[in-house]
């Protein structure tokens, strides 16, 4: 026997369906700031991850620079002729030096 309630009978479906519908926006809420932080926080760390990358890169060159100063007398040699002047005995050290300008400006 199916009673016969009215407008309830058709009412009924549509607010279980806003009701369901308000539940799943109320939960889409209550997350969202901590998606948004999840977000932020990636961009973070790729960004902290490119960042450890490079200073890898610099780090391995710098070792690279300090085991040939160590370890190999060639470079030695080369920096201290390149950047103090030095030279063997009975060699000559000719200098080139850039053009002093007189102020005036050429094009």
């Amino acid at each position: 026997m199916k009673v016969n309630l009215g407008i309830w009978d058709k009412l009924t479906p549509v607010v279980i369906f806003l009701l369901f519908i308000a539940i799943i926006m109320l939960v889409g809420m209550w997350y969202l700031p901590r998606i948004q932080q999840n977000q932020r926080m990636r961009k973070e760390i790729l960004r902290l991850e490119t960042l450890i990358r490079k200073e890898e890169e610099t780090l391995r060159q710098l070792r690279s620079s300090a085991d040939a100063l160590l370890y190999d007398t060639k470079t030695v040699e080369r920096l201290a002729r390149e950047r103090l002047g030095y030279a063997r005995p009975g060699e000559i050290i000719i200098r080139f030096e850039e053009p002093r300008s007189n102020g005036v400006s050429r094009r």
